[in-house]
């Protein structure tokens, strides 16, 4: 028996933007002139930017123009990482561990909405990419994924689950196809 009570309300629950108005509003065109607009190519440009709104971005950093980043203040990225112009909807944490790639057309989201509820409420949770993780080119990302150290997710394939350490994950959902050897 289906449930017929509705709700005209949309619940965010403890969602919280995590930064003032006047921070969201700069950060809006910002990324709209220096980001979206892809006129700056200078990855060292786009690092600053990504700082000065709060990301947390370690050293020889390379980010790509085109890159999409929901909220910096919400984005940590370690040592040597590199991405490409992807798509970070960052209503939760995200974590980039060292020496990891995020390829062209990625998209990692951290929100989603509860379909069981009539109000449709806001769901969120971090997703982590460990140390020298690599999300392929087109391939997705859910909320509260963890990319655990050396997994790839290869081209195209969506992640709705923990991928397993050096585990290889193709398809949608992604499957475990083989381990990753790494070569000395």
């Amino acid at each position: 028996m289906l449930k017929t009570q509705l709700r005209k309300d949309f619940d965010t629950g403890s969602f919280s933007v995590g930064a003032g108005i006047v921070k969201q509003f700069l950060w809006y065109f910002t990324d709209v002139f220096f980001f979206k607009s892809r006129i700056m190519p200078i990855s060292a440009v786009l690092v600053f930017l990504l700082r000065l709104f709060g990301a947390k971005i370690g050293r020889e950093v390379r980010l790509k123009p085109g890159i999409h980043v929901k909220y910096p203040w919400k984005l940590e990225i370690g040592n040597y990482s590199w991405l490409a112009e992807c798509y970070i909807d960052n209503l939760d944490w995200v974590k980039v561990g060292e020496h990891c790639c995020i390829s062209q057309q990625a998209i990692l989201i951290t929100g989603n909405h509860n379909y069981k509820l009539s109000g449709f409420d806001l769901i969120t949770a971090p997703i982590v990419l460990e140390d020298g993780a690599w999300v392929g080119a087109g391939a997705q990302v859910g909320p509260g994924v963890t990319l655990h150290s050396h997994s790839v997710l290869t081209i195209g394939s969506v992640a709705t689950k923990n991928l397993l350490a050096y585990g290889i994950y193709q398809g949608h959902p992604a499957a475990k196809i083989k381990e990753r050897v790494l070569d000395a």
